[in-house]
């Protein structure tokens, strides 16, 4: 079989360059092509049929990446999975996907393939290349497909709206999802950067960050809000500037914006609004935007964006649902039609974030999946993270709904106190009552050790919300 590089591949700078931190390995562009190359054959010898789906799930992301555009080069769909599944949740993804092959650690087993008839060729820009699992593995995944042709779309519009690349650039979040992937890696890679590949930084690793930055010159990251918070906390600032920073994936602050902004040394922070299924990032909003606040993502990056109003009308302004149209929304939800009904209206995508559009940008206000109904008065989960966190006492707070037999449900509240704090609840409330309309605070109030997240660095509500929830 010819070598042809793939759309994506073919799109790569001679001075762009991968270096896996904890691996101590890099490879540059020519180093990354053989490498790929050198895969793709291995991938070949399988035997398998164009289109077939290959799981990728290596515990290096420099392995990730070099098996990612090797699937594509052999014509196979690669599907993209955390390393530390079990074999239960591997089970799960294998029967998801119609997986053939696994690379990786395999705690499972894999059918035997049937070799294909005819060699596979190399994937084209239209066809599904990458498929990425919801996170949830334990029951019945969700696969978000993408073309490389959408991939493509979504770095270009990135590009677009990043002058600042290329720049030596740093990706602390797993590579199997968007965010980490697409916006992290692929972006400044195909910008001619070098990226640094280090996820999931710990806190013992976190001590000396600021300085890290400092030795390799970083100019650009993104992240999440939990990763901050945890750097604040054990790291120094670096002594240069950072050029740019986005934070995403979770509700951002305004204090806690501001904090990010003095450690990086730069008001160039901001504060991210994108999804897997729309190839990651949709929006971004400036700290020094005007009318920037806590919600702010600001205008679209590529695309169109609409609200869904109360009467199911779509309109350019106001508050709903926010609706994306955009030629990095993903292909479907593999193999699940029924999910793909329910995701669009009239060539729209539904995004379940619910938010506020004006000519000034787009502000998110709350996910229509975390509305705590009190009294039939609609309270968003995240409104009231963000109160909680403002009260000097807390250092991290997540807000869910608790059954009420008069209300329906009572707006409850996991936190994290800071160190040395005693827990006063009354104290808390009567401060949100002075911040706060009265819907919006809290009724109970439980006390944490930390706020689990899952591997993205995003709370999960309904697991938070069990480990308080009485047992009925």
């Amino acid at each position: 079989m010819t070598h042809t590089l793939t759309p994506l591949a073919d799109r790569l700078p001679p001075a762009a360059r991968l270096v896996s931190v904890r691996g101590g390995r890099h490879l540059d562009a020519a180093g990354l092509t053989a490498a790929v190359a050198t895969a793709s054959r291995q991938l070949e010898s399988l035997g398998l049929a164009h289109g077939d789906r290959v799981v990728i799930g290596h515990a290096d992301p420099l392995d990730f990446i070099v098996s990612l555009f090797a699937a594509w080069q052999a014509g196979l769909v690669a599907v993209g999975v955390n390393q530390k599944l079990s074999a239960l949740e591997q089970d799960n993804v294998i029967a998801a996907s119609g997986a053939r092959a696994w690379l990786g650690e395999l705690r499972t087993a894999l059918p035997e393939p049937t070799p294909a008839a005819t060699p596979a060729t190399p994937l084209g820009p239209d066809e599904p290349a990458l498929i990425l699992m919801t996170s949830g593995t334990t029951g019945r995944p969700k696969g978000i497909a993408l073309s490389q042709a959408a991939l493509l779309a979504r770095i270009d519009h990135n590009l677009a709206a990043i002058p600042e690349l290329p720049l030596p650039s740093l990706c602390i979040l797993p590579v199997f999802f968007g965010h980490g992937l697409i916006g992290n890696v692929l972006t400044p890679l195909l910008a001619g950067s070098t990226v640094y590949l280090w996820p999931g930084p710990d806190a013992a690793e976190l001590r000396g960050f600021g300085d890290w930055l400092d030795r390799h010159h970083i100019g650009f990251m993104s992240s999440v809000p939990s990763f901050w918070k945890l750097t604040l906390r054990f790291s120094a600032p670096p002594s240069r500037p950072l050029a740019r920073v986005h934070v995403g994936s979770s509700p951002l602050s305004l204090d806690h914006w501001e904090d990010i902004a003095r450690f990086t040394g730069t008001r160039n922070v901001f504060n991210m609004f994108g999804m897997t299924e729309t190839a990651n990032w949709i929006a971004g909003g400036a700290l020094d935007a005007p009318g920037a606040s806590a919600g702010f993502v600001g205008k679209p990056w590529g695309g169109e964006l609409a609200v869904l109003v109360d009467d199911g009308t779509i309109a350019r302004s106001g508050r709903g649902e926010v609706l994306v149209r955009s030629p990095s929304i993903m292909l479907g939800y593999w193999q699940r039609p029924d999910l793909d009904a329910e995701a669009f209206l009239d060539g729209w995508f539904r995004t379940g974030d619910i938010g506020e559009l004006d000519p000034g940008g787009l502000t998110l206000v709350g996910r229509i999946k975390t509305e705590i109904n009190r009294g039939g008065i609609k309270v968003q989960a995240e409104e009231v993270d963000l109160l909680l966190e403002r009260h000097p006492d807390i250092a991290e707070a997540c807000a869910f709904g608790l059954p009420d037999p008069i209300a329906g449900e009572l707006v409850a509240a996991s936190i994290v106190l800071q160190p040395g704090v005693a827990f006063d609840p009354e104290a808390i409330k009567a401060w949100c009552r002075t911040m706060a309309r009265p819907d919006a605070v809290p009724s109970r109030l439980f006390v944490l050790d930390a706020i689990p997240r899952n591997e993205r660095g995003k709370l999960v509500r309904a697991d938070i919300r069990g480990l308080v929830e009485p047992t009925p």
